[in-house]
């Protein structure tokens, strides 16, 4: 998914704010969800959370810079999943960052329903 930095994302440097690429992550792994046509949820008491992130900072963004966010799939279990996710500017890789998302129904971790399973194996 390709994002833009804009002048909110960045602190008073002109720098991309550290916390922005962890959204970043966030609007790609919707976004996979989105072109489908399907939210990430199945209505107002599931959905998946995230139980654990690993995060490295590599390199810096600045405002106007056009990034890509790359998701891949390391496992999947039962009612988890465990994701990388990179932030590039062009060739060079500014962010990246393990994830682990439990699917919760009533906030408890329940399996993954299968049409969410069979997008996740798309990537």
């Amino acid at each position: 998914m390709k994002i833009r930095v804009y002048y909110e994302d960045t602190d008073a440097g002109g720098i991309v704010y550290h916390t922005n690429y962890i959204k970043y992550c966030e609007r790609a792994r919707s976004e996979i969800f989105f072109q489908r046509g399907v939210k990430p949820t199945l209505g107002d008491q599931s959905g998946f959370v995230v139980r654990d992130i690993k995060a490295c900072f590599l390199a810096t963004a600045a405002l106007g810079d056009m990034l890509e966010v790359t998701t891949k799939i390391l496992t999947m279990k039962r009612s988890s999943v465990v994701l990388l996710q990179e932030v590039w500017k062009n060739d060079v890789k500014l962010f990246s960052m393990e994830v682990v998302l439990v699917y919760v129904e009533r906030g408890k971790p329940c399996r993954i329903p299968e049409e969410f399973e069979d997008i996740f194996k798309t990537f």
